[in-house]
């Protein structure tokens, strides 16, 4: 299969700068796994903050990447990062839960998983999702006719929303530590957002906490304030940190 059939942005994108943000700093230099590494410029950015960075994707893009496939096992043993990122990676997927689980099985105890993907929870792709059924980004005229099991890039064709990234991560021992996000969405539409936000508080809070389960009253607030923060709210991309536990 040519490189060619697997794309990637050509430029520093804004999620990119929200992780090389997060990632400086830091005191010790650590062993970071970057899948996919698409062009490359957020390994160089952490390589001259002084880590060492694993590049693993299907495309050939530089020398040094390994060749790694999303859709099978890692080829790297348990526990072998400090941290791994994954960004615009788990929606391009047939089986994410799959890859999930693998992001997890290779991050060590105390360390940290760095995922991104399209922001379905925002307001915006609720709006376009009520109006066309899809959320945005995620068009299925867009998506090739495949056949099952070809190695292609699929485009987005699996949305997973913070509940759902949140819960199966946690089903592998990671925990959400921060929620970010990159650049707002439609701003221009902020008035509309406003307007809509005491309705969707409403809404969520008869979902979640009214309707939640009286045994984790705590934690089902939680999850209410957790799904009001503004990246969750406007960002085009959300972007989670998660930590490894033992």
């Amino acid at each position: 299969m040519s490189a060619k059939a697997f794309s990637h942005v050509a430029n520093f994108t804004g999620y990119m700068e929200v992780v090389a943000w997060h990632f400086t700093g830091r005191r010790d230099p650590l062993r970071i796994l970057d899948l996919p590494a698409g062009n490359g410029l957020l390994a160089d950015a952490l390589r001259q903050m002084g880590h060492t960075v694993t590049c693993g994707d299907i495309n050939r893009e530089r020398p040094d990447y390994q060749y790694v496939d999303m859709a099978a096992p890692l080829p790297f043993a348990d526990a072998a990062f400090d941290a791994v990122i994954c960004l615009e990676g788990v929606e391009h997927l047939v089986n994410p839960v799959q890859l999930i689980a693998e992001l997890a099985r290779v991050t060590r105890a105390g360390g940290e998983i760095v995922v991104s993907t399209p922001n379905v929870t925002s307001l915006y792709s609720r709006l376009h999702q009520l109006l066309t059924g899809v959320p945005y980004q995620f068009n299925p005229a867009a998506a090739p006719d495949l056949a099952p099991g070809v190695a292609a890039d699929r485009g987005h064709v699996f949305p997973l929303s913070f509940f759902q990234l949140r819960y199966l991560f946690g089903q592998h021992g990671a925990r959400v530590q921060a929620v970010l996000g990159d650049r707002y969405k439609k701003k221009a539409l902020m008035p509309l957002y406003l307007c809509l936000l005491p309705f969707a508080w409403a809404a969520s809070w008869l979902l979640m906490v009214r309707g939640g389960d009286a045994r984790h009253a705590q934690r089902n607030r939680e999850l209410l304030s957790q799904a009001f923060r503004a990246p969750l709210l406007f960002s085009r991309s959300l972007v989670l940190v998660l930590e490894k536990r033992g």
